[in-house]
């Protein structure tokens, strides 16, 4: 009885839901090139681990207890890293190899973890630890403290204006082009890029560098740097759409260039299709998912301003551009989670990674609260009302106008309960094809046919849109 009942036949719907959930949290590799690179080399991997670990322990003068902590912990992250390549999934990608997004899940997990050690600590114990990793920490003064802010608005000068482009400026524009190029929508860039900035305005009590001059919020930042990162990044996902993706094994490339081409196009996606966030046929739950995906991106952004804020630390610190990076890498393959989630009634839950995401943003938002209480107990509760008015208002209006267009003027997709043969499709709407040289000759003219999935090394992706 028990062998019986342990050896449960699972239903079709069991075994898509299952399929569902490890393309978008546990990407396979479908076409490999090199086997080498992709063969389990745990026995090599484990004597590496074991010598290098000796020759630390029994080498190194371990006089400086400082240092020795140093080594320690860096040789801990380290460690735990060459584990996350064993042990954690993939995620959604696999370019340019599936190791390095199980290193950036397990970096996730570090940090997810070291924000909850912080929680525990007192304030002196959070200052000793910042001082300790960065003496020059004791010296460091906020930009508010020696800078002012929104001045002379009235004095509109092309000397001002200009001085304004500067390295901010840059990493501003590059920002919003890398966060087009992440939620791959108009209308949601726009919904970020407005609320974000009726955020500065009701925030700024708090934070004196979120004072502006009319000019520079509405002209250089939402127009310019804002309008411009997301035109351009925009560009590059209707360039990578239309392209075709054949992908060669670089042991059939027999010239040098190709090879090198070939490798270097190993960091580029293995597959980019349209994304579409709204359907004519979207649910509540969707829109609301949605919302909520633009509220945690409110609040990670606004996670950035107070942690540097209330930690004492400038914009140009590792501490601040390392994290902003770091955010950055993960809110990928969290996007791409969250939207096959959303999008996809086979996927039940969350990848893994999605999930670390939103636990770090409101880790960071607690952490900000617990030792920012003497900022947060000059907040004006009217403010923080009308703030949740307005962008809850602002961001109904921009979402309603994007539902309108869909209905109206939307591609007219096949909704995936609406394709035959739904147990053929991968990733919630991603079906890999099969593309022949002769095909491509001879059916250039022939309306196109469904494909179910195929296992060929040389392919081309009609899906998602997701980089692997």
């Amino acid at each position: 009885m028990a062998s019986v009942m342990g050896c449960r036949t699972l239903s079709k719907d069991d075994v898509n839901y299952r399929l569902h959930f490890r393309m978008i949290n546990e990407q396979q590799v479908e076409d490999i090139t090199i086997e080498f690179f992709y063969k389990p080399h745990t026995i090599t991997l484990l004597t590496f681990t074991v010598v290098s670990l000796m020759y630390f322990a029994f080498t190194r003068n371990d006089a400086d207890p400082d240092n020795n902590l140093r080594v320690g912990l860096i040789l801990v992250i380290s460690f735990f890293l060459v584990i996350s390549t064993l042990a954690f999934p993939n995620g959604p990608f696999t370019r340019p190899h599936p190791a390095i997004w199980r290193m950036v899940f397990g970096l996730s997990v570090l940090y997810f973890l070291f924000l909850v050690f912080i929680i525990f600590l007192n304030w002196e114990q959070v200052k000793k630890l910042m001082y300790w990793l960065d003496p020059n920490l004791r010296y460091a003064t906020r930009e508010a403290d020696v800078m002012e802010y929104a001045i002379n608005c009235h004095v509109i000068t092309w000397e001002r204006i200009l001085s304004h482009f500067d390295i901010f400026a840059f990493g501003h524009f590059w920002g919003w082009a890398m966060k087009a190029l992440l939620i791959r929508s108009y209308g949601l860039c726009w919904t970020i890029s407005i609320t974000w900035e009726l955020t500065e305005l009701f925030f700024m009590h708090l934070l004196p560098n979120f004072a502006e001059c009319w000019w520079d919020q509405v002209i250089l930042d939402i127009l310019l740097c804002n309008g411009g990162g997301i035109w351009l990044g925009m560009t590059v996902c209707r360039f990578l759409e239309i392209r075709t993706y054949h992908w060669a094994s670089i042991k059939d490339i027999h010239t040098t260039t190709g090879k090198i081409k070939r490798a270097v196009l190993q960091f580029t996606p293995a597959s980019w299709t349209y994304v579409r966030w709204f359907d004519p046929k979207s649910s509540f739950q969707r829109v609301a998912g949605i919302y909520l995906f633009m509220i945690i991106w409110q609040l990670t952004e606004l996670n950035t301003f107070f942690l540097k804020h209330i930690f004492v630390f400038q914009a140009c610190h590792a501490l601040s551009w390392c994290r902003i990076l770091f955010i950055g890498v993960i809110t990928a393959p969290t996007v791409r989670q969250y939207y096959a989630y959303l999008t996809d009634t086979q996927c039940k839950r969350v990848g893994t990674q999605c999930w670390v995401f939103g636990a770090i943003a409101f880790l960071e938002a607690l952490a900000c609260i617990k030792f920012g209480q003497d900022l947060f107990s000059k907040t004006q509760v009217l403010y923080v009302i009308l703030w949740l008015i307005c962008v809850a208002f602002t961001t109904f209006l921009c979402l309603s106008g994007m539902m309108w267009f869909a209905e109206n003027y939307g591609p007219r997709q096949k909704n995936l309960s609406e394709c035959e043969d739904s147990s053929f499709i991968d990733s919630c709407g991603y079906i890999p094809e099969n593309v022949k040289a002769g095909e491509k000759e001879a059916g250039s003219s022939a309306a196109p046919s469904r494909r179910k999935r195929g296992s060929g090394k040389n392919k081309a992706s009609n899906g998602l849109g997701s980089k692997k």
